[in-house]
């Protein structure tokens, strides 16, 4: 929930003298940023941080706006009043406070109408596996979400700050729910913000995990192709996912007591 202040406001930094007052937000608008603030703060817990990089974003389903973490500010320290509004049509104006990777969150909106939640970080080792060649296999039960639905993008390792770009990224992820980014990361998509952000933390594991097994002398077994569908629907169905969301909130909640407010 909100403080009173952000239903017309944005706080940081002030307005300056004579420019447009920010637009007024929905209660569900509002809604969704306090969530996507405790978003980035679950994604610190899990990792995720790398300064003030990285950026997560939700929009209402059917919406051609979505709000997304500002760039000032890392996923360790977001605020409700850190998120900002964005569009999803890359010739609309873009928030002063926007992210320089808010091309590649475009992108994926416009090529994928199921998708109402992006995660792009540099989580270590999600970033050192798509540094390799290995291909994701189902060591873990978290392995079992991506094999054989995740991608590498390799046209470039920089960061995503133009359309192009960000939709020739958008064409690699396809209709997977993650893509590794060489040498730059990850990008995880999801149907609702809890989708995105606890997928988020399944790939981290699912890579630390089998980065372990590769390194193991005598190789390593992983789960079959009936364990890979039986657990995709049972332990990662979106009864278990929103579990998982919960007692992600609830992590939140222990280390930012404040989260509890928003």
């Amino acid at each position: 929930m909100s403080t009173p202040t952000d239903e017309t406001t944005d706080v940081r930094p002030a307005a300056a003298a004579g420019a447009h007052p920010p637009p007024q937000r929905t209660p569900a608008e509002r809604h969704l940023r306090g969530r996507l603030a405790v978003a980035a703060r679950s994604l610190s817990l899990g990792g995720h941080d790398d300064f003030n990089q990285g950026q997560v974003s939700a929009r209402l389903p059917g919406s051609r706006s979505f709000q997304i973490k500002g760039a000032l500010t890392g996923f360790d320290e977001c605020l409700p009043e850190d998120v900002v509004p964005a569009e999803v049509d890359p010739d609309a104006p873009a928030h002063r406070l926007a992210p320089p990777e808010l091309a590649l969150h475009q992108a994926v909106y416009e090529a994928r109408p199921d998708v109402n939640a992006v995660v792009h970080s540099h989580a270590p080792y999600t970033l050192v596996f798509g540094a390799t060649d290995l291909v994701m296999r189902p060591v873990s039960h978290d392995g079992a979400c991506f094999e054989h639905r995740l991608s590498r993008f390799t046209v470039t390792s920089n960061t995503i700050l133009d359309i192009a770009t960000g939709r020739a990224v958008a064409a690699a992820l396809g209709p997977d729910p993650a893509l590794l980014l060489r040498n730059h990361g990850g990008l995880i998509v999801g149907k609702s913000l809890k989708h995105a952000v606890v997928l988020a933390h399944l790939l981290e594991r699912a890579c630390r995990l089998q980065l372990l097994a590769e390194s193991a002398p005598g190789g390593y077994h992983s789960s079959s192709a009936a364990d890979v569908e039986a657990k995709r629907e049972f332990i990662y169905g979106d009864l278990a996912v929103r579990s998982y969301w919960e007692h992600s909130v609830r992590a939140v909640v222990r280390a930012f007591p404040e989260a509890a407010r928003w």
